[in-house]
C-alpha cells in the first residue's frame, strides 16, 4: 500500500504533463493563486510541527501512566514515581512530577505546585493553533480578492475588445476568478480540518492533566489519612 502510494506521487511529480497544466492553472490564476500557495504551504508546516508534538513528545496514555503511578504511589515509592515521570517529555507526567516532589508537604502545596506547571505546560499545547485559523481566513479572502480581480479583468476588458475575441476575454477572467476561488478554498479547508484535529488533541491532553491531576491529590490524601 505505502510503495503504491509513494509511486503515485513520483509518477505525479514526475509527469510532465500533470506539472504543466498545474503550472498553467497557477499562471493563470494570477498573482493570487502564488500568495495563496505560500500561505498554504505556511499553515501545513505549522500544522505539520504541531502534529510531531501533539502526538509524539507532549502526548502519552493518562489511563496507564496513572495506574503505574498509583502502583508506585501505593508502595510508599514517591521516588520511584517520580523517575518514571522523568522517563518523558511529555505533558502529563512533567505537571503529576511536579506534584509528587511535594508529596511530603501539606495537600495545598501540592495543588500549588500543579497548578503551577499545569499554567506553564499547556500554553504550549495551544502555541501557534490559532495561526491556522489566521492561515484559513486568509486563504479564503485571498481566494475572493482573486476572483474578484478576474471579473475586474474580464468585464473592464471586453468594453474595449473586438468582439470576435470578447469570450476569449471574458473566459479567461472568469477562470482567474474560479481558479483562485477554487485554490483559496481548498487551502482554508484543509487547514482547517488540521487545525481542528491538532485542536482536539490538545484539549485532550489539557483535560487529561485536570483528571489525573485531581486524581493525583486524591490518591495521595486518601495514602495519607490511612498512615495516620
Amino acid at each position: 500500500m505505502e510503495a503504491t502510494t509513494a509511486t503515485t506521487v513520483a509518477t505525479i511529480a514526475t509527469d510532465p504533463s500533470i506539472m504543466n497544466t498545474i503550472a498553467i492553472y497557477m499562471t493563470d490564476g494570477g498573482i493570487f493563486m502564488w500568495v495563496i500557495l505560500f500561505v498554504w504551504i505556511v499553515g501545513l508546516a505549522i500544522g505539520l510541527e504541531k502534529f510531531v508534538k501533539l502526538a509524539y513528545r507532549y502526548d502519552v496514555d493518562g489511563a496507564s501512566f496513572m495506574n503505574e503511578l498509583q502502583r508506585y504511589i501505593l508502595s510508599n515509592d514517591i521516588q520511584g514515581a517520580i523517575r518514571a515521570c522523568s522517563g518523558t517529555n511529555a505533558s502529563l507526567p512533567r505537571v503529576l512530577k511536579s506534584g509528587l516532589k511535594r508529596a511530603t508537604s501539606s495537600i495545598s502545596q501540592m495543588q500549588n505546585a500543579l497548578d503551577a506547571t499545569a499554567l506553564e505546560v499547556i500554553p504550549k499545547l495551544e502555541v501557534r493553533l490559532n495561526w491556522m485559523q489566521l492561515v484559513a481566513t486568509i486563504s479564503t479572502l485571498f481566494g475572493l480578492l482573486g476572483t474578484i480581480q478576474g471579473l475586474i479583468q474580464a468585464f473592464g476588458s471586453i468594453s474595449s475588445a473586438d468582439p470576435a475575441q470578447k469570450a476569449q476575454i471574458l473566459s479567461a477572467g472568469i477562470s482567474t476568478a474560479m481558479y483562485t476561488t477554487f485554490i483559496g478554498l481548498l487551502s482554508a479547508i484543509t487547514v482547517m480540518i488540521f487545525h481542528t484535529f491538532l485542536a482536539s488533541k490538545a484539549e485532550k491532553i489539557i483535560a487529561e492533566i485536570d483528571e489525573y491531576s485531581v486524581k493525583l491529590l486524591d490518591l495521595i490524601g486518601t495514602k495519607d489519612e490511612k498512615e495516620k
